[in-house]
């Protein structure tokens, strides 16, 4: 297989709604083509921050671009939007760095196929996605990055992106 970049591309479409989420600034931006039509501040990511490789437990929010894949709107985080990771890149990453054996990279790729989702329960986790704060403390939301490793926003924040975004958006999160 061919190697892939995990680098983002920012050339969207001149109506495509896409999600931007900046580690640095706690903030998810939503934007049509160029424009930015929403903004949202803050969000609160994994409780140890963003990386590009992101292993099961790290509580690290993993960085690349990504797709919406599903929508749970009964969650404990209220809604769920979950994104399809790990991508293929980040398998691939995972791979060249060791952390993800070639059986386990075979595994990923054979379940892709099959299932047209990748596997949630690799050594690289899954689940991941952006979500409200359910019944959690929006003080807590406001002070502290503290999820495992989604990207969370406020229960109202949530439902608006619903309103916004389909299965497919994409979402970049540097």
């Amino acid at each position: 297989m061919p190697a892939m970049s995990t680098q983002a591309n920012l050339s969207p479409g001149p109506d495509e709604v896409w999600l931007l989420v900046d580690d640095k600034s706690a903030t998810l931006h939503v934007y049509r083509g160029e424009r930015e039509i929403e903004r949202f501040f803050p969000v609160s990511l994994g409780q140890r921050g963003a990386a590009s490789i992101r292993v099961r437990g790290d509580k690290k929010t993993p960085i690349g671009e990504f797709r919406i894949n599903r929508v749970n709107p009964n969650s404990r985080f209220h809604i769920f939007l979950g994104l399809n990771y790990p991508t293929p890149w980040h398998a691939l990453d995972a791979l060249n760095a060791g952390i993800m054996s070639q059986q386990e990279y075979e595994d990923y790729y054979a379940y892709l196929r099959r299932h047209g989702r990748p596997p949630q329960d690799t050594v690289l986790g899954g689940d991941i996605g952006i979500h409200g704060l359910g019944k959690g403390d929006p003080s807590i939301h406001e002070r502290f990055h503290w999820t495992e490793g989604c990207v969370a926003v406020t229960n109202a924040q949530i439902e608006r992106l619903v309103e916004l975004v389909q299965i497919g958006t994409r979402v970049v999160i540097r």
